[in-house]
């Protein structure tokens, strides 16, 4: 793991993100005394077991493709299929390495191909995207023309996901760290930052919005992703136990209400992008993820609201300034 994280400080030591070293040594190394305990031992056998392919042909702007199917025998294929699937469930995505397509729980893609339009392009921009999964936007982002692009996610299993990707594609400009948002100081140098899936998760989104701003320089843009309701300014959900079957959602606004709070942090020129409901095409069960999914989120007599009562999904796009 160690070798992962040399690679990214001896990246930033020339960089804007320099002061992070400062911290980021110490936290990373807790956080590997804390990991050692769960799964991750597990997982890491898993990568070291990843067969060595090597491949010229990568695609990460239309989708994330890395290597074809005619590169594996019928036995490597297997080999590394079901290497894969121990790595379950995999939530977001697609991906396809070497003809293997890991048909994941969201079309990640769609997300993507819905905010693209929206947003400054990322050709030669620093990029972090916050609570970024697996890391299937990062490769969109670093396909997009980014030039340095940085994922934080504290689960475990991202983070092997992401390095599975990584194994067949080695670019030493993305990089995802098992970090929360907690974590980060006020680092003030990205040029984008995004954060998508994350705000209702967070029990204070006045305090996330202002640590998201911390991580911008001035004039860097935010890409904010969330779940909405329909209302005013004045309109929050408020859940008194579950939406949609997850327990930790606290806050579901409507998007004159995100505005709002968005302008009280200090963020300049807060535009509203894009509002989707999100389908049951969107979001399901796969072989690749076999757990519950959105058609078990919903209500079965009427999927205009989730098994508790609330509005269904419906996720906003928004955009604004530091």
């Amino acid at each position: 793991m160690s070798q992962w994280f040399n690679q990214f400080y001896a990246a930033i030591a020339q960089s804007p993100l320099s002061h992070w070293l400062e911290t980021l040594p110490a936290q990373l190394k807790h956080w590997e005394q804390e990991a050692s305990h769960g799964d991750l031992p597990k997982w890491q056998k898993v990568l070291k077991n990843l067969p060595e392919i090597i491949t010229d042909h990568v695609n990460l702007q239309d989708k994330v493709q890395i290597g074809t199917g005619d590169e594996l025998s019928e036995g490597q294929q297997k080999q590394l299929t079901h290497l894969l699937k121990r790595m379950m469930p995999w939530r977001k995505g697609p991906f396809s390495l070497h003809g293997i397509d890991i048909d994941t729980e969201w079309r990640s893609d769609w997300k993507w191909d819905r905010l693209l339009p929206h947003i400054e392009p990322l050709k030669g921009r620093t990029v972090l995207d916050i609570g970024c999964g697996s890391g299937y936007h990062l490769w969109r982002m670093r396909g997009e023309g980014a030039n340095f692009v940085v994922g934080i996610d504290p689960s475990d299993l991202f983070l092997c996901q992401f390095q599975a990707i990584k194994h067949y594609h080695q670019d030493d400009n993305v990089h995802l760290l098992p970090l929360g948002v907690e974590a980060l100081p006020e680092l003030k140098a990205f040029d984008t930052v995004f954060s998508m899936g994350v705000l209702y998760h967070r029990r204070s989104p006045i305090d996330f919005l202002a640590q998201l701003k911390a991580q911008l320089r001035p004039g860097g843009e935010l890409v904010l992703e969330t779940l909405v309701v329909e209302g005013d300014e004045h309109t929050v959900l408020v859940p008194t136990d579950r939406y949609a079957k997850m327990r930790n959602v606290w806050f579901i606004p409507s998007t004159a209400a995100l505005k709002l709070w968005m302008e009280r942090v200090g963020f300049k020129d807060v535009q509203v992008k894009d509002c989707a409901i999100t389908t049951l095409e969107e979001q399901r069960k796969t072989p690749w993820m076999e757990n519950e999914s959105l058609v078990d989120f919903l209500d079965p007599t009427d999927t205009s609201k989730t098994i508790e009562g609330y509005p269904a999904p419906l996720r906003a796009i928004l955009t604004a300034k530091a």
